[in-house]
């Protein structure tokens, strides 16, 4: 019989199947840059959160740390962590990658007040680090973890100061001076404005 010239030989290898390819992420949308100069919150009660941080004197700080950080082990546990409520806001999740991250510049901004005399913070573009720390793609359970413990060193940060020490300097790139008491104040608008941000 006549072997079709299209028909495959016994011997002729088969071609592999193409392997899957896997989709490449969805990038969000870029969130609106946060420009504003939050230190008016030292002097005045916030509207939107209703935090009042002149009331809180620097040996209480490291007090409200945990009141103001234990909400996010429960908000980031929500089936809906990831989701942005819309397209430009952050999700929970970022929310809480970008709350990780404060306590941890805080804690190095405390940490060179102690040790330095009046000196300048580096620059933190926050949305910058949202955007190069893929904030949402991490994930929750580990950013949960993450995040207690760097509400966990920033409150260890803040007891290790003296009372001779909470009207220590330090000043930020636009020029704001801070004195430590007024650092942690103005840290603990921070954390009260983004529970009420994931409404928590």
């Amino acid at each position: 019989m006549t072997e079709h010239a299209d028909s495959p030989r016994a011997d002729t290898p088969l071609e592999p199947e193409p392997l899957p390819v896997e989709p490449l992420p969805v990038e969000p949308l870029p969130v609106e840059p946060d420009t504003k100069d939050w230190t008016w919150t030292l002097h005045e009660t916030c509207p939107d959160c209703g935090f009042t941080a002149s009331e809180v004197d620097g040996p209480s700080v490291a007090d409200r740390v945990e009141a103001l950080t234990e909400p996010w082990q429960d908000v980031l546990a929500r089936p809906d962590a990831t989701t942005r409520p819309a397209p430009t806001t952050w999700s929970p999740l970022e929310y809480a990658c970008h709350v990780r991250d404060v306590c941890r510049v805080f804690t190095e901004r405390v940490d060179w007040m102690l040790r330095k005399e009046g000196p300048d913070f580096p620059d933190w573009d926050q949305d910058s680090a949202a955007v190069t720390g893929r904030y949402h793609l991490q994930d929750p359970a580990v950013v949960a973890r993450e995040l207690a413990e760097a509400a966990d060193d920033v409150r260890a940060a803040f007891s290790t100061v003296e009372p001779d020490q909470w009207q220590r300097t330090g000043r930020r790139s636009n020029g704001s001076l801070f004195t430590i008491e007024s650092l942690g104040q103005y840290f603990l608008h921070d954390l009260a404005h983004h529970l009420v941000d994931v409404g928590a």
